[in-house]
């Protein structure tokens, strides 16, 4: 693929909070984070450059500091670096597994357990290159969950990653038996719900990020709702 032009976009953007060196978001299911091919504009990362002013990258060019991603159809709390030395920290703290991340999940079904540990290796699948499978070649992968609540046909789980792999928590949810409900590429039919029953995406949110900040180390806690 070609090299692809960051063109500011005028797009609303949920800022929980913003300084000289970060911005925290809420980022709405739907927003692909940066341009790939097949999403060359309309992506967070031209949002953040139309309401970002004082945006500065590795280098010194105009260019959004992303250290973490979230799912196309994933929502919630991601936080941004606008700065080379923010960018570093941060990337630290999450190569170390040192930042916290809860998320909220809505599943299929009722684990058997009230709370525990999905810890299997994820990587490529083999015979579908846009998929993530647990496989004996992945890379480590540890997920804890907690049952918050359970309904006749699904339960939603309080969930905490160790490590940060693609698709860990769809690709464990669904090894458990209990896929992520409106998950298309790891998850089921709707079995049992009524036809007008609109799922308009995946029913995962990144709830709460806790992290240091890149200037002063201070512990920073930050939710999406």
């Amino acid at each position: 693929p070609g090299p692809i032009r960051l063109v500011p976009a005028d797009i609303p953007l949920d800022i929980r909070h913003e300084d000289a060196d970060i911005i925290v978001l809420n980022q709405p299911p739907g927003l692909v984070v940066h341009p790939a091919p097949g999403h060359a504009t309309d992506t967070l990362v031209n949002a953040l450059l139309y309401h970002c002013t004082d945006l500065r990258g590795i280098g010194g060019e105009l260019r959004p500091g992303i250290v973490h991603r979230l799912d196309k159809d994933t929502s919630g709390v991601l936080i941004v670096a606008k700065n080379e030395q923010a960018v570093a920290h941060l990337v630290a703290q999450f190569s170390a597994h040192t930042v916290h991340k809860d998320y909220l999940a809505l599943v299929w079904g009722t684990p058997a357990k009230a709370a525990g540990t999905v810890d299997l290796p994820i990587g490529r699948h083999p015979i579908n290159r846009q998929k993530m499978a647990v496989t004996e070649k992945g890379r480590a992968a540890r997920t804890r969950y907690e049952v918050l609540a359970t309904g006749p046909l699904a339960a939603l789980l309080s969930v905490d990653i160790e490590t940060g792999r693609t698709h860990q928590i769809r690709v464990h949810l669904a090894r458990l038996g209990h896929p992520v409900v409106g998950d298309m590429t790891y998850g089921r039919a709707r079995q049992g719900l009524p036809a007008d029953l609109v799922i308009p995406r995946q029913m995962l949110h990144a709830h709460r990020l806790q992290v240091l900040h890149p200037a002063d180390g201070r512990p920073l806690t930050f939710t999406a709702p």
